[in-house]
This record gives structure tokens, C-alpha cells and sequence, in this order.
């Protein structure tokens, strides 16, 4: 489904869903601090937009489950910050691969969009007030397309192909401190492993230069897991005011050690910081920005080598600043109170990369949540 289908079908479901939660709508004049029931309204904005992952903790014995699904699209080549065209790729980029048997001088194959759906399930738990456990497995289907350009040489188009890859991603547990929560203020920290649950071996078939059709491993792009145990620190710092609420966080991905295909994937280190208003009981609205630094490949997988750009583990990584706008909803009362569901959307400001290297175009994410 295009892209824009997409966005409009989300954001059709959430304005369905927020026309029910109306109903829920503490009228004004009750008492805020509790209804009948005894129930106190739900912060529908006292956690961060759903971007920013293992950012709260909960009372102790409480339990939340969730679902989010992200969308990401990938599309136009960028060298540092340069926008290039394939036809300029494969007669300017050299090919690391040449001089063993059958590679080009440059490269001939050059992907144009790459989409990345993932779906990720979690669930947390606080056995006390001062620590919150969260495990999260994810299912990814990645998609890329592809130009094969004749021969060894030139600027002739052969074809395009796609290769996908489907399957369960790494999984990672985490738990989450308060460190410290005072007034209108808290601070936690985050301290969580990656487990390598996700496949480093896909494969698929390729057009080559030569108009042959192929099964090769798939790219590094591709590829479903890290094949490491990956650290996963992290700090998080939240303060409100009235029906404003604010958080900055720091997320960390560092990789441990070599996988078992010789290479090991870049470390990540993510800053974002976000502010949000509350414009009724059960409706905010927020803003995130987001800047992210990831390195490149160490090593290389001797199964991947074709003259194309994903190939190379020096295109991978760089620089990336991004702006979200997000749109939170949360129950108040009868079979809705405790489930939350949200809405963010995002693209790039700015992006520095390793490349030839696909940028992001745009990422929608939606979540639910439920908290008993």
C-alpha cells in the first residue's frame, strides 16, 4: 500500500478512536482528583510519544502490555549530505569487490527505496516502585528495490528487482530505575541487553549486471538482527507543569564482541527531547525532536559481495536529525480506562551519511497500549 494510503488510514483510526474516548471525557467541575468509582484520571501525557521507547516506570505490581507498528521509508541516495543519482553512482563509486573473479570496476546495481515495517510487542512489569522490567520482541518485513545497470560498464538500465526479508528481529529486556522523582520532576536510568534472536543469513534473488537472476545473501541492510549481544543504556529526565510536559533522553546501542559472520554492526547513540500539551483529560498533542549517531560496519561478511552499494560496510551510518508530531490518547473510564493509543509522524531535517547510502524519507509509527 502507498505510503499516503497508509497516513490516512492511521490517522482515520485514531481520530475514530478519540471520538469514543470523547465519551470518556471527565466533564468539568468533577472532582480531578478521583471520580465515583474511586478512579483518578489517567495522565494522558505522562508518557513520552511513542518514538521514544523505555522512557517511564510504573507503580510497583502494575503490569502494561503493547503493540506498536512502525513504517519507515527509505529513498534518495545521499553521499555526506549530497543527493546523487544512480547513473552517477555507477559511473563515479568505485567497487570494493574488484579484481576478484567477475566484479566491475564500479558499482551496477543501486537501490532506490527501501520500506521497513516493524511490529513490535511488549510487556512490562515493576515488581517495586523504584524498578520497572520491560522485554520487547519485534517482527520486521523489510522490502528494497533495486536498478541493475548492463554489463560492467555505462549507463544503460537492465531491469529493477526487489529483495525482502521477513521474520523476528533481535529482543531485547531492559530495566528501567527511578533514580529520582521529586515535585514536578524524575529522572530514571535505563540499563537493558539485545539479545541476537534475529536472522544474519537471509537470502534472496538478485538481477545481475549480466541479466542472470541469482540467489544471493542478502545485504547488510536486509539482514533481520545484529548477531551480537548489544548494551542498551540509557537516561531519562521528565518534568511537568500545569498541561505541559517535557522529557529529554539519551539511548545508547553498543555492540559487544564479533557475530558469527565476522562483522559487527555500528554503535548507535540517540539524544531526543520532546514537549507535549494536554488539551483535554484524555487528548495531548506533542513535538520531538530526535538526533541520532550510528557508525559504521567493523568487518565484513564474505558472503556479501556484489558491486552494489549495501555491500560496503563503509556505507552505513552517519548522522541523522529528525522532527515527530504526535498525537496521544488515554481511556478515563469503563472498558476504556488504561488503554492508550497514539500517533506520531516524522522526517528527517537533516542527514549526514556514510555513502552512497539510502536516507529516510518518512516514519509513521502507531501504538497501544494497556496498563492493569
Amino acid at each position: 500500500m502507498h505510503t499516503s494510503k497508509k497516513i490516512y488510514i492511521l490517522i482515520f483510526t485514531i481520530f475514530f478512536v478519540s471520538s469514543v474516548l470523547a465519551h470518556n471525557e471527565i466533564p468539568s467541575g468533577v472532582n480531578v482528583h478521583a471520580d465515583s468509582n474511586g478512579h483518578k484520571p489517567i495522565a494522558v501525557d505522562s508518557h513520552a510519544p511513542i518514538g521514544a521507547i523505555a522512557d517511564h516506570t510504573h507503580k510497583a505490581g502494575e503490569w502494561m502490555l503493547s503493540y506498536q507498528f512502525r513504517h519507515m521509508v527509505m529513498e534518495d541516495n545521499l553521499i555526506d549530505d549530497d543527493s546523487v543519482s544512480p547513473e552517477r553512482i555507477v559511473t563515479t563509486i568505485p567497487n570494493r569487490f574488484f579484481g576478484a573473479p567477475g566484479q566491475p570496476p564500479t558499482l551496477r546495481v543501486v537501490p532506490t527505496e527501501m520500506t521497513m515495517d516493524m511490529h513490535m510487542f511488549g510487556g512490562m512489569y515493576a515488581p517495586a516502585d523504584w524498578v520497572t522490567l520491560m522485554v520487547m520482541a519485534m517482527y520486521m518485513e523489510k522490502d528494497m528495490d533495486h536498478i541493475t545497470f548492463m554489463g560492467p560498464a555505462g549507463t544503460t538500465r537492465l531491469g529493477m528487482f526487489t529483495t525482502r526479508s521477513r521474520g523476528f528481529g533481535d529482543t531485547s529486556v531492559t530495566g528501567m530505575f527511578k533514580i529520582f522523582d521529586k515535585g514536578n520532576h524524575r529522572l530514571q536510568l535505563n540499563a537493558g541487553l539485545s539479545l541476537p534472536t534475529g536472522s544474519i543469513t537471509e537470502t534472496d534473488d538478485v538481477l545481475t549486471p549480466m541479466g542472470m537472476t541469482t540467489t544471493l545473501r542478502l545485504t547488510y541492510a536486509m539482514q533481520l538482527g545484529s548477531g551480537t549481544y548489544d548494551l542498551l543504556p540509557g537516561i531519562v529526565y521528565t518534568g511537568y507543569h500545569e498541561k505541559w510536559y517535557w522529557s529529554a533522553q539519551y539511548a545508547g546501542t553498543l555492540r559487544t564482541g564479533t557475530n558469527d559472520e565476522n562483522y559487527t554492526l555500528g554503535d548507535k547513540h540517540l539524544l531526543t527531547g520532546r514537549t507535549s500539551y494536554r488539551w483535554l483529560n484524555w487528548l495531548s498533542t506533542s513535538f520531538r525532536v530526535e538526533a541520532e549517531h550510528a557508525g559504521q560496519i567493523d568487518g565484513i561478511d564474505p558472503n556479501i559481495m556484489t558491486p552494489v552499494q549495501t555491500a560496503n560496510p563503509d556505507n552505513y551510518g552517519g548522522k541523522t536529525v529528525s522532527i515527530f508530531f504526535g498525537m496521544n490518547l488515554a481511556g478515563q473510564n469503563g472498558a476504556l480506562r488504561g488503554h492508550r493509543f497514539a500517533l506520531e509522524v516524522g522526517f528527517p531535517v537533516y542527514q549526514y551519511l556514510n555513502g552512497p547510502q539510502l536516507g529516510i524519507d518518512t516514519v509513521i509509527t502507531t501504538d497501544w497500549q494497556y496498563a492493569f
